[in-house]
């Protein structure tokens, strides 16, 4: 193997839907990347070749001295054992890191995707150069990831790290985890939509670039029709956002009084579309925030979008 080729690694990104792949550098960069469908509702067979075709795809033209993969939980991160995913149903118990270590010869990693999403963002994304990250990707649901002096904080059975769980409401809905006023059911991509919904039929010509949006289909209405609305100047799409804003402050202020980080770097769909409040989340936090240092403390959007599985899977490579 050539020096070249000791420097890359293989990031592996599995979803519900599909697998993604892709060669990245010592930098960071990915040079090449390829998705193929995920069987995830068939036999464990049948999802391990998904993953083992979408890996041979870049593989056989690539020497790489590592194979990271990020995949949904819960998950055991030091045996790369897949326990029980709802969104993977054809794998329970299921050895990934061996099987995949049996066919290729090389060290495989298996982490939960938002733990290896920020471990890239340590390496070579927004947060390079601090030590106490906490990273968040807020998008369809909220994943969270620790990172201590460029390792991922797993606790002790690897189950740490579920921030899109923590509750700040107690009489709040029922999150799909079974808690109630979860973060995520709050606040993630649907959570706006449904938020818009309920304004829109209270009085739908408030949001007229919503609706616009959805074709003026009310069960139709989304996260992403919001967003736009917003962008086109809609004062209802402010408000929602401006109230989804509010909540992620909250939890954002118990995260740095619990974990007291020297970044916050949030990833996914949904933090993009709310970079514009950045400003407005760093005013508040010292409200929500015991911790006196709490303003100096950056609030940065991730570097890697929607290839933050594939980084966070080669970023995985080298750790033990």
């Amino acid at each position: 193997m050539n020096s070249a080729a000791k420097d890359l690694r293989l990031g592996v990104d599995i979803g519900g839907t599909k697998v993604a792949v892709g060669i990245v550098d010592a930098s960071g960069q990915i040079i090449t990347e390829a998705r193929r469908p995920m069987v995830a509702n068939g036999t464990a067979e049948a999802g391990l070749e998904a993953v083992i075709g979408a890996i041979d795809s870049l593989i056989t033209t690539h020497e790489v001295r590592g194979i990271g993969i990020c995949a949904p939980g819960p998950l055991d991160p030091w045996t790369g054992v897949v326990i029980n995913p709802p969104n993977l149903p054809c794998w329970r118990n299921f050895p990934l890191a061996e099987k995949i270590r049996e066919k290729y010869r090389v060290p495989v990693k298996v982490e939960n995707d938002a733990n290896a999403a920020g471990l890239a963002e340590t390496k070579w994304g927004a947060a390079r150069g601090y030590r106490y990250v906490f990273y968040a990707t807020v998008g369809t649901g909220i994943g969270t990831g620790i990172v201590f002096d460029g390792s991922i904080y797993d606790g002790k059975t690897g189950s740490a790290g579920e921030g899109g769980h923590v509750s700040i409401d107690y009489r709040g809905p029922r999150c799909h985890c079974g808690k109630l006023g979860c973060i995520e059911i709050l606040a993630a991509g649907p959570a706006i939509g449904v938020r818009a919904r309920t304004r829109l039929a209270e009085n739908s010509s408030r949001g007229a670039a919503i609706l616009e949006l959805a074709h003026g289909d009310l069960a139709a209405v989304t996260s992403e029709h919001v967003g736009k609305a917003y962008a086109a100047g809609d004062a209802l799409a402010r408000e929602i956002l401006e109230e989804t804003v509010q909540l992620i402050t909250v939890w954002l202020g118990n995260m740095v009084d619990l974990l007291d980080p020297d970044v916050l770097v949030m990833g996914g769909g949904v933090a993009a579309m709310l970079s514009p409040f950045f400003g407005e989340i760093k005013e508040h936090l010292p409200k929500w925030c015991v911790n006196p240092y709490v303003s100096k403390i950056p609030l940065l959007l991730a570097h890697y979008k929607a290839d933050a599985g594939i980084a966070g899977g080669a970023a995985l490579c080298g750790t033990s």
